[in-house]
């Protein structure tokens, strides 16, 4: 059987592995990390609701199960005419087939200081890095002799589903854990903002699904800010296109995303947002033996939103072209299966619709949500650890209760205190 190298393990190179496997394939997954990142609960993570060992799972046992060989590592290049990828150890490794589906990397749309002074949440350990930001950000706050009149502010840059679900994370943190956990500190001094350029929040969505979550994060205390665009983000400050300014301690960008920049150097042709640009079966414009699929890709005569079902789909179609090839059979054109989109607010609350024109809100979008998520994680251990974190986050006695790290203060609080 051929041998197919699928470069990354996220929805679609996971999907495309799997779907490999069973039909014979001999099979290669390369990634750089050693585990699988559920990044739709990375949010979950970056305010302590859930640990990150929850959400990531094990690639050396996904690919053992599986017959698949596994290996950790950061592809450098490929040589397309002598068929293979390049690894960063210096080990080259030969491929009748490719599929690339590496994911997406933070876009700063190139505002000055976007990239040095805001945090993302795209993984395991950005995740982390924001938790231990925030909580550090509080604990100072707490712990000065005198109250810091200016607070602890926390903007949220994008309007998505991933800045509405962390912005109403966010608001919920300050509403139930620091009244309990925090007694000395009044929770009014922790801010979250929530800032969109666009006229709307969760742009995909129903008008009527929109207005629906501007209303529920204002009820709980989010500061939106619609038609307001950052143009320059500093160290201790938010710069906005209309002159003004906004005293910040973290900037969390959610803002969007783009493809890898180095896979121009690759060989690959990039498209719009840095995406491969692939034929309608997914294969590259410029190599019919290289597929791409996922985030990293997009359809020339059709794009996709970056979401996971798109993935998923995508992955398995790549996978089904090469059994196809193999088989001296035509290829097919990919056709997505939209089965609806959903966003979470908060505690018993999430937005859903579906392509039927079904808009479902409250407490029964919430708990499909909760559902889906968890279906999709991999390993019964994460399901099972992740309802149980859920359900003392959302439900318990422990609802203020959080998951903490280490301490990490902003730079901004840092040098208040030291004063």
């Amino acid at each position: 059987m051929p041998h197919v190298v699928v470069l990354g393990a996220g929805f679609a190179g996971l999907n495309a592995t799997d779907q490999l496997a069973k039909e014979g394939f001999r099979v290669t997954l390369l990634d750089r990390h050693p585990y699988n990142t559920f990044q739709p609960l990375l949010y979950q993570v970056a305010t302590g609701g859930l640990n990150a060992g929850d959400i990531t799972y094990s690639l050396r046992y996904f690919s053992a199960r599986r017959h698949v060989r596994f290996r950790c590592a950061t592809v450098v290049g490929i040589d397309h005419d002598a068929r293979q990828v390049l690894c960063d150890d210096g080990v080259n490794i030969g491929y009748d087939y490719l599929i690339v589906a590496n994911g997406i990397t933070t876009n700063h749309f190139g505002i000055p200081g976007a990239a040095e002074y805001t945090m993302s949440m795209y993984t395991r350990a950005e995740a982390l890095k924001v938790r231990d930001t925030i909580f550090g950000g509080i604990e100072t706050i707490a712990g000065m002799s005198d109250p810091h009149t200016g607070g602890f502010t926390i903007v949220v840059a994008g309007g998505g589903a991933t800045g509405v679900e962390m912005a109403g994370q966010l608001a919920e943190l300050r509403s139930n854990a620091i009244p309990k956990v925090y007694p000395e500190l009044n929770p009014a001094l922790v801010h979250v903002v929530l800032v969109e350029m666009g006229e709307h929040l969760l742009a995909p969505f129903d008008d009527k699904l929109r207005k629906y979550t501007l209303r529920e994060l204002v009820k709980r205390g989010v500061d939106v800010r619609l038609r307001t665009a950052i143009s320059q983000v500093h160290a201790d400050k938010v710069d906005f296109r209309d002159g003004s300014s906004m005293p910040v301690d973290l900037v969390i960008w959610a803002a969007g995303v783009s493809g890898n920049s180095a896979l121009r150097e690759w060989g690959l042709p990039l498209g719009r947002g840095g995406r491969i640009e692939v034929n309608s079966d997914l294969r590259t414009t410029n190599d019919d033996r290289i597929f791409a699929a996922g985030d990293a890709s997009i359809i020339v005569d059709n794009p996709l939103p970056q979401l996971a079902q798109p993935a998923i789909q995508m992955g398995r179609h790549a996978a089904k072209q090469i059994l196809n090839l193999h088989r001296e059979q035509p290829t097919e054109p990919f056709s997505y299966h939209n089965k609806g989109t959903m966003a979470t607010i908060g505690r018993a609350d999430a937005v859903l619709q579906t392509p039927n024109g079904l808009k479902i809100t409250g407490l029964v979008a919430w708990l499909g949500w909760i559902a889906l998520h968890i279906l999709f994680l991999l390993g019964n251990r994460n399901r099972i650890q992740t309802l149980i974190n859920l359900a003392v986050r959302y439900v318990g006695l422990g609802r203020s209760g959080v998951i903490v790290g280490d301490v990490a203060e902003t730079p901004k609080l840092r040098a208040i205190r030291r004063t």
